[in-house]
C-alpha cells in the first residue's frame, strides 16, 4: 500500500491568539495493522488472538468433521451383525418348532389329497396304519406313533378309529389325525389281551369302547363323550362277547353267582336299555 507524504505541521490559533502546540498527523496504518490489533474483540477473544500460535488453534475441530463419515461406516459392520444375528435366531427358532416332537408322538404322512373322499381301505402293517383308494389301489396315508403299535381299527363313517398298545384311541379322516382319547387303566390289559372287540360301531355315528371296567361312548365327529357306563361291583366286561343287533349293542357282563340276564347288558346311543328308561335331554 502506497503511504502518502507527510504533511506540515498544522498550527491552531486560540482566542488568546497564542499559537498551540502543533497537532501531528496520525501515523499511517500499516498492512494488516487492523487485524492484528482488535479493539472490539471480546476479552476471551483478545486473549485468544494474543496467543501465540492462536491461528493453529481453530484447525482442531475440522479432523472431527472429518471422522465423522469414518464413524458412520464404523457403525455398519455393527448394524449388518446384529441384522445377521436376528436373522440366525430366526432360523434357529424355525429348526426348533420344525424338530419339536409332536403331540401323542404322531407321525402322519399324507399321500394324495381327495377332494370328494370315499371310504379308504384300511391296512395295519407293522406299526403304522395305512389307507388306499379301494378304485385305484393308490395310497392315501401312513399314520404311526413313536413307539407304539396299533392293535385294532375299525372304519366308521370314513374316519379310521384306531387303538394303539398304550390305551390311546384316536380317529383319522380328511387327510389328517382329528383326535385323541385315552382310556384310563386300560394299558396293562390290552398288553396281555390284545384289541380284539374292544372299538364298537353304534348307531348314528356314534362309537362304543368296551373295556373291562367300563364301556364309553364318543361321538365318531369329535370325539366327544358322550356316556359312560361302569361295570357292576365284582363283574368285568367282555369286549370279545359282544354282538350288535340293529341300533343295539349286547355285551358280556359274566359275574359268578348271579343269574344269567345279570350277566348281559344292552347299550345303544343313549347309553344302557333299561324298562321304561327316559332317553337324556327329555
Amino acid at each position: 500500500m502506497a503511504v502518502p507524504p507527510a504533511e506540515a505541521p498544522e498550527t491552531r490559533q486560540t482566542a488568546s491568539g497564542l499559537l498551540d502546540a502543533p497537532l501531528l498527523a496520525p501515523a499511517p496504518l500499516e498492512a494488516g495493522s487492523l487485524e492484528a490489533a482488535p479493539h472490539d474483540a471480546p476479552p476471551h477473544e483478545a486473549a485468544l488472538l494474543d496467543t501465540p500460535h492462536s491461528g493453529a488453534a481453530l484447525p482442531e475441530a475440522l479432523p472431527q468433521e472429518a471422522t465423522a463419515p469414518a464413524s458412520h461406516s464404523a457403525s455398519r459392520p455393527r448394524i449388518l451383525r446384529a441384522a445377521l444375528g436376528l436373522l440366525l435366531a430366526a432360523l434357529l427358532l424355525a429348526v426348533a418348532h420344525q424338530a419339536r416332537p409332536l403331540p401323542y408322538g404322531d407321525h402322519f404322512v399324507l399321500h394324495a389329497r381327495v377332494e370328494h373322499e370315499t371310504p379308504p381301505r384300511l391296512v395295519t402293517r407293522g406299526a403304522t396304519v395305512e389307507a388306499y383308494d379301494e378304485r385305484t389301489g393308490e395310497p392315501r396315508w401312513t399314520y404311526g406313533r413313536e413307539g407304539r403299535r396299533p392293535l385294532a381299527v375299525l372304519p366308521a363313517r370314513g374316519d379310521a378309529i384306531t387303538l394303539w398298545d398304550d390305551g390311546l384311541v384316536t380317529a383319522t379322516s380328511h387327510g389328517a389325525v382329528r383326535w385323541h382319547r385315552a382310556l384310563p387303566g386300560a394299558a396293562d390289559w390290552l398288553a396281555d389281551h390284545g384289541g380284539a372287540g374292544v372299538l364298537r360301531n353304534l348307531d348314528r355315528g356314534m362309537l362304543a369302547v368296551v373295556t373291562p371296567r367300563r364301556v364309553t361312548a364318543y361321538r365318531v365327529e369329535d370325539g366327544d363323550l358322550r356316556w359312560v357306563l361302569p361295570a357292576r361291583r365284582g363283574c368285568v366286561f367282555a369286549p370279545g362277547r359282544a354282538v350288535r343287533l340293529g341300533a343295539v349293542l349286547l355285551v358280556a357282563q359274566p359275574c359268578p353267582g348271579r343269574a344269567w340276564t345279570a350277566q348281559l347288558i344292552a347299550v345303544d346311543r343313549l347309553g344302557r336299555i333299561t324298562p321304561h328308561r327316559t332317553p337324556p335331554g327329555q
